[in-house]
């Protein structure tokens, strides 16, 4: 198969890279290389920042009414080629079709959400705020925005969490996309181009960490949404707040699960299977660690143990397959050596899936369904972020310490527990430190029009993604305030003046 170039795009047209870098991109079924994404130079990028604010002193006059209509004619495309997205994202991620479709169904939910901007943008007024003067609260576009978004989900996070809402509030932006699987958000731009985008408001470009660094210092750049790991994360959120950026940073997790022993075994122990492997476990709301009370753990592994062996491993494309390779071979070596290393530590493994084969794709990047038991608090296999279909147990004696156990982590990106109990539920969604909380819920991500409220090191930030915070975040307040004069107060010499004080 030969290897297709691909471009970057701005100005509604795909542009070829001076750069002689690119990024491999695979299809991880396979392991064969299928494309290549530009590393572009810090020059193409400061270009493409200039397009963008070009764009933008037209763009952010639209009244709002006329830019949700381009995404209500995206939405209605993103609908006709569902199939070709699902198929294009199982292609070059490794996702199964199932997961596939519900990433292009992600960034259909957060362009449903920016079509709600008309009613979303609406400020607040008081008349009379003092006699005679009204003041009026507006929300306004601000100017470029970054997007960085990761390889995991190539149209969720940047087609559905990043461009809509900001295009939407009269903003432009220049999307960094993964170099590892840039197809999927390079095809739904044609979309928005086809459905009448004007040139420059969206861009996707892929470049290296240095030429990075030019979407966070750039004067034009008003703002950046990042999502990825916490180091880099930290580093963004320091950096481009030095440079007077606003700043949202979605980073890491370790997200746990608390199984009590009143807990419907048989539905839990399903939920957590779909939880710890949906995504070969490559999503920061993957439940990776399950802490259980002593009482009921061998039960609760054994029945564990006993549905992840059913877990059909296979190509992202094959309609049976339930567990699709992780993306790459060298995120293939992480895992494995993860694994290892809860081995190193003292973990049991109760379920191996480093010599997972799947016949007739032997190259390509698969990690089976992996249990590690006993997983302790001192274990670096259970505190941090694996990214692969890694299921860490850690046993506990009671609600109390499992929650303690849970909060000790340095991540609160969410947070589960199974019981029937409601008291303990209710003191668990209290006190636990998980942004986004399930009861008997195992991926509780919230629908687009609730943010995604990750906490401690797994969001950086003030203002999250999505919801009421999203709007917000791509706009700025401004109040105004107003005071007519009658007929008579004009002839006045002596005028007052109002100075803000009541």
């Amino acid at each position: 198969m030969a290897i297709k170039t691909l471009g970057y795009f701005t100005n509604n047209e795909f542009i070829q890279s001076e750069t002689d870098k690119f990024y491999p991109v695979y299809n991880p079924s396979t392991g064969e290389q299928i494309a290549q994404m530009p590393r572009c130079t810090t020059a193409e990028v400061a270009k493409v920042i200039d397009n963008a604010h070009e764009a933008y002193k037209k763009w952010s006059r639209v009244p709002v009414i006329k830019r949700v209509q381009i995404l209500y004619k995206v939405r209605e495309l993103l609908v006709q080629h569902m199939d070709e997205l699902t198929e294009l994202c199982a292609t070059e991620h490794g996702k199964n079709l199932e997961e596939s479709k519900g990433d292009i169904l992600k960034a259909k939910e957060g362009t449903e959400l920016a079509c709600s901007m008309p009613s979303l943008l609406q400020g607040e007024s008081l008349m009379d705020a003092s006699s005679g003067y009204d003041t009026v609260l507006y929300r306004m576009p601000m100017g470029v925005f970054a997007g960085i978004a990761p390889f995991n989900f190539p149209a969720m996070i940047p087609m559905g969490w990043m461009t809509p809402v900001c295009i939407a509030c009269g903003n432009t932006i220049v999307l960094k996309v993964a170099g590892a699987t840039p197809m999927t958000p390079l095809r739904i731009a044609e979309l928005y181009r086809e459905a009448g985008l004007p040139d420059g408001v969206l861009n996707i470009v892929s470049c290296d960490r240095n030429d990075t660094q030019e979407l966070i210092s750039n004067d034009k750049i008003v703002g950046v949404s990042f999502v990825g790991s916490t180091k880099v994360g930290r580093y963004i959120y320091e950096t481009a707040a030095k440079y007077g950026k606003r700043v949202q940073c979605l980073c890491e997790a370790k997200n746990h699960a608390l199984v009590l022993e009143d807990a419907a075994l048989d539905r839990t122990a399903a939920g957590i299977i779909n939880a710890t492997y949906g995504c070969a476990g490559e999503r920061c709301m993957a439940l990776p660690v399950v802490v259980v009370q002593e009482s009921i753990a061998d039960k609760l592994v054994a029945k564990l143990t006993e549905l992840a062996k059913k877990v059909t491993v296979g190509p992202a494309y094959d309609k049976d397959t339930k567990l699709g390779p992780v993306y790459s071979a060298e995120h293939k070596k992480s895992v494995c050596d993860w694994i290892q290393k809860g081995i190193d530590e003292g973990a049991k493994v109760v379920l191996d899936g480093r010599d997972v084969n799947v016949k007739g794709y032997e190259n390509g990047f698969y990690v089976g369904p992996t249990i590690l038991d006993h997983v302790t608090p001192e274990m670096t296999v259970g505190q941090r972020e694996i990214f692969g279909p890694v299921l860490c147990v850690k046993r506990v004696k009671n609600f109390e310490e499992g929650l303690a156990v849970m909060n000790a982590n340095p991540f609160a990106n969410g947070s589960v527990i199974y019981t029937q109990n409601g008291y303990y539920a209710r003191e668990f969604v209290r006190y636990t430190d998980g942004g986004m909380v399930g009861v008997n819920v195992g991926i509780p991500v919230p629908v687009g029009f609730f943010s995604f409220t990750g906490h401690k090191q797994s969001f950086f930030g003030d203002l999250h993604c999505l919801g009421r915070d999203s709007f917000k975040f791509f706009t700025d307040s401004k109040t105004v305030t107003t005071h007519w004069f009658d007929e008579h107060e004009m002839k006045q010499t002596n005028v007052s003046t109002w100075d803000g004080t009541i």
